[in-house]
């Protein structure tokens, strides 16, 4: 063989095996485990609670039993908000007092509460939750920069991942309402149902 040839047969090899190591390393690697549904039913509690300073105003406690992946629940009730009152006549002829005119919109209050839940490695779970809360301040309640008769709408809404074991509680969130000063706090416990 030629010197020529030697070198282009060199040159081929080379080529076939350069070719072989990029077609090696360019192979994906194995797919991580993908968190899966939980195999056996969860139970998962969920306290709101608020308070002032360190006096503590309420904690409601709510249970979602999850056989599958996804629990929700809402639960609240329509309150009504009286629109674009006008004074009425103070006595109607006969001497009745007659009612105020105006509008009335009904306004969503209450609770509601979205949870997903995977299992993960060491028998710990993933939880997505979304919490919205909301609730009204009564019309005989004055509020910082509110005015008095008129009612007042609080609201919260968080979403979060927390990963947690068996028996364990974590806090999801905690915040502070800035015309109040009341701070909620969110605590989630998670526990297998036996």
């Amino acid at each position: 063989m030629t010197k020529p040839l030697q070198t282009l047969a060199l040159v081929f090899v080379l080529t076939l095996a350069a070719t072989a190591i990029v077609r090696a390393q360019d192979k994906p690697a194995a797919p991580a485990p993908k968190p899966t549904a939980p195999s056996v039913p969860v139970k998962i509690t969920v306290v709101i609670s608020r308070s002032q300073g360190e006096k503590k105003i309420s904690s409601m406690p709510y249970t979602l039993s999850v056989t599958g992946s996804h629990a929700n629940l809402r639960l609240g009730t329509q309150v009504p908000v009286n629109l674009n009152m006008m004074p009425a006549p103070p006595m109607t002829p006969d001497g009745k007092s007659s009612p105020q005119v105006g509008s009335i919109q009904y306004k969503d209050v209450g609770t509601g509460i979205d949870c997903d839940v995977r299992t993960l490695d060491d028998g710990r779970f993933m939880l997505n939750l979304s919490i919205d809360d909301s609730s009204v301040y009564a019309d005989e309640q004055a509020l910082p920069g509110g005015t008095k008769g008129n009612p007042s709408f609080r609201s919260f809404r968080a979403s979060n991942s927390m990963i947690l074991k068996d028996g364990q509680t974590g806090q999801f969130t905690s915040a502070t309402d800035k015309v109040t000063g009341e701070t909620v706090k969110v605590d989630v416990t998670l526990t297998v149902a036996k």
